[in-house]
């Protein structure tokens, strides 16, 4: 069940049997991917590094996973890659665990940012996104915000200080659809997926479980 206002989120025990040490965003988009695209059961992931750790408090310290450790249910994404180009049927699955991120380049053009973790590396993208709200955290930059607001937002990522601004609209959502007027490039928790013309993301509440 997804977090409720007001009600505890998770448990404190033991190091669940066959969970998977997890050092990075990469390891972590492996791990959901390759459990997911074969339909076996997803393992606990035991968080050491990436965005998701950061998120649910985690420090990265080894020495915590011997005793009790924060157990706590999070969403995964379903992210559909579609190529819009004439005569093509190109299309891929997969998911993603903390963040997916959709651009041509930094400084001009749109920029989609669907957030479960709230982290992007040290940037904080959604100050108030949280990884069990059953919604991702839409970060989405105008293709008119200038080159100079672009720099001065990136400046103030890390402290989460980019918001709000009138060219970065930020919403929360459990689904998503969007077609783009030329084909994007896609990162999937870090990991480059390739271009699309459109995607479809799908929130799959409580779908993983995370320690830390």
């Amino acid at each position: 069940m997804t977090i409720r206002k007001g009600e505890a989120w998770g448990s404190v025990g033991p190091l669940p049997d066959g969970a998977v040490i997890i050092r990075s965003d990469g390891e972590l988009h492996r791990l959901v991917h390759d459990a997911r695209s074969t339909g076996r059961p997803l393992p606990p992931g035991a968080l050491l590094g990436g965005s998701l750790m950061r998120a649910v408090g985690g420090t990265g310290d080894a020495r915590r996973l011997a005793g009790e450790v924060a157990v706590l249910p999070v969403d995964v994404v379903r992210v559909e890659l579609h190529d819009t180009a004439a005569g093509s049927t190109g299309a891929s699955t997969t998911w993603s665990a903390a963040h997916v991120i959709v651009r041509r380049g930094w400084w001009r053009g749109p920029i989609v940012a669907a957030m479960n973790a709230e982290f992007v590396g040290v940037w904080d993208v959604t100050p108030r996104g949280h990884p069990n709200d059953g919604r991702v955290d839409l970060l989405e930059v105008s293709p008119t915000m200038s080159v100079r607001d672009r720099l001065r937002a990136r400046g103030r990522l890390a402290a989460g200080t980019h918001l709000p601004h009138p060219a970065i609209a930020v919403r929360q959502t459990a689904s998503l659809e969007r077609t783009f007027e030329r084909p994007m490039r896609v990162w999937v928790d870090g990991v480059p997926t390739g271009t699309a013309g459109s995607l479809r993301l799908t929130v799959e509440p409580d779908a993983l479980v995370v320690c830390v």
